[in-house]
């Protein structure tokens, strides 16, 4: 009843608008209250939970996701698959959501994705014919690979939370986020085919074609370093997340000075302080969930809500099944990061009970909270993408619900119940069985 009355209060509190941070203040309040924990034993707890190299990469990875907009590097990722897939019939939606799972490959969020790539690509595909409702569906649905495609911030977070690999978490994603990039590339396909209105870029013949490719990939050519720098980083063992996510910092911030000279102080200045703002909202939440973690450990709650869902059914289909619904609704009312620190160590007593490896269970979160990300009541990352679009919900949610249906559910139900799909990379790079 106790942890019951604590979600509703949570939830709750979100619905109605009040910042995150402040969310999880109250129930830790809550609890604390409830089980007459001393605040000065609590406090402490949560300051100390922070004091760890593995988060220190958030705020870099934040903070070149906003760099990448300021710096020319996202519009030249756009440009490049462009370059390859602008041709065809859904060329420009395919090279859209594309161009998401490379971003997602240096920002590691769903929302940097969405301002940097919407921003970029709705106005050019409304261009070709794109309706803007669909434009900006499938940019919003599109950005959920940002936190699939590796390096992925609630990855980190999973990773800090449960006390696993950072690499190892980021690795189990890589497969559903590449599966869920292409079963989006079909569904585009279908839907343009469907419309009739959209136009497709002239042919051209196949040297100039290698042209223009040989163009896009010399003018991306220092941004596309950038993912072989940070992922060849970590799993070349050369450097930690957080040495790769400061490098990414440093390489935006010289590539945008130096080589595409459209980064300016004033710009840079910004970018900071943007990204000072969103990391400072990060922290404060991660030490109000470090106090409320704290006293769900102490107080077994984590345990007794597993021996609850054991309770309802034994059966492992049906516990993850119910595992998955409880999880796309926590994405439906929260944001990615947030989503992830509430449920990790809430549900990973009964994923070991049940005999989920804890790798296994970051994919099956990743992919969840990605979906409830986009789904309404809150739908944080499709609102945003509306907001971007300048597109009202009745114009995007019907395109953002064919996304849903036919290439993130399966992709979640194979990434369930297929464990191979997530463990094959982290077993076959880093031996984890």
């Amino acid at each position: 009843m106790v942890i019951a009355i604590n979600l509703a209060l949570l939830i709750g509190l979100i619905v109605i608008g009040l910042p995150v941070p402040f969310c999880f203040m109250s129930a830790a309040i809550y609890m604390g209250t409830v089980y007459d924990f001393s605040f000065a034993f609590l406090l402490p707890s949560g300051y100390y939970a922070l004091n760890s190299l593995t988060l220190l990469s958030v705020p870099f990875f934040i903070m070149a996701g906003a760099l990448m907009s300021s710096s020319g590097i996202a519009e030249r990722l756009t440009d490049f698959a462009q370059a390859f897939l602008g041709r065809m019939r859904g060329g420009m939606g395919a090279a859209t959501i594309v161009a998401c799972a490379i971003f997602g490959a240096i920002s590691g969020t769903c929302s940097s994705a969405v301002a940097c790539i919407g921003g970029i690509m709705i106005p050019r595909l409304e261009k070709l014919g794109y309706p803007r409702g669909y434009s900006v569906g499938l940019v919003g649905c599109a950005s959920v690979l940002g936190q699939l495609i590796p390096p992925s911030v609630p990855m980190i977070l999973y990773a800090w939370v449960t006390q696993q690999s950072v690499a190892a978490c980021f690795l189990a994603t890589v497969i559903p986020g590449i599966i869920t990039t292409f079963l989006m590339c079909v569904v585009n396909w279908f839907e343009v085919r469907r419309m009739g209105t959209v136009q497709i870029e002239p042919q051209i013949p196949f040297t100039q074609k290698l042209q223009v490719i040989g163009k896009a990939t010399r003018r991306g050519m220092w941004s596309l370093l950038m993912p072989v720098i940070i992922l060849g980083g970590i799993y070349g063992g050369i450097t930690t997340p957080t040495e790769s996510a400061a490098l990414a910092v440093f390489y935006a911030i010289l590539v945008g000075f130096l080589i595409h000279r459209e980064l300016t102080p004033k710009v840079l200045g910004e970018a900071l302080i943007n990204s000072s703002t969103t990391t400072g909202v990060c922290v404060l939440m991660l030490f109000f969930v470090s106090i409320l973690a704290k006293v769900y450990t102490m107080q077994r709650i984590p345990q007794q809500l597993a021996d609850f869902m054991m309770a309802v059914s034994s059966n492992k289909i049906v516990l993850l099944m119910l595992v998955n619904a409880f999880l796309i609704i926590i994405g439906m009312m929260m944001d990615d990061f947030s989503g992830t620190m509430l449920a990790a160590p809430l549900l990973l007593p009964l994923m070991m009970q049940i005999g989920v490896h804890p790798v296994h269970f970051a994919a099956i979160m990743g992919t969840n909270l990605g979906l409830g990300n986009v789904t309404p009541p809150c739908a944080p990352i499709l609102y945003l993408a509306g907001r971007i679009g300048g597109s009202s919900i009745d114009e995007y949610f019907k395109p953002a619900l064919k996304f849903m249906f036919f290439a993130q559910v399966p992709v979640i139900i194979m990434t369930t119940y297929l464990p191979g799909l997530s463990m094959w990379l982290p077993g076959l790079l880093m031996g984890v069985k």
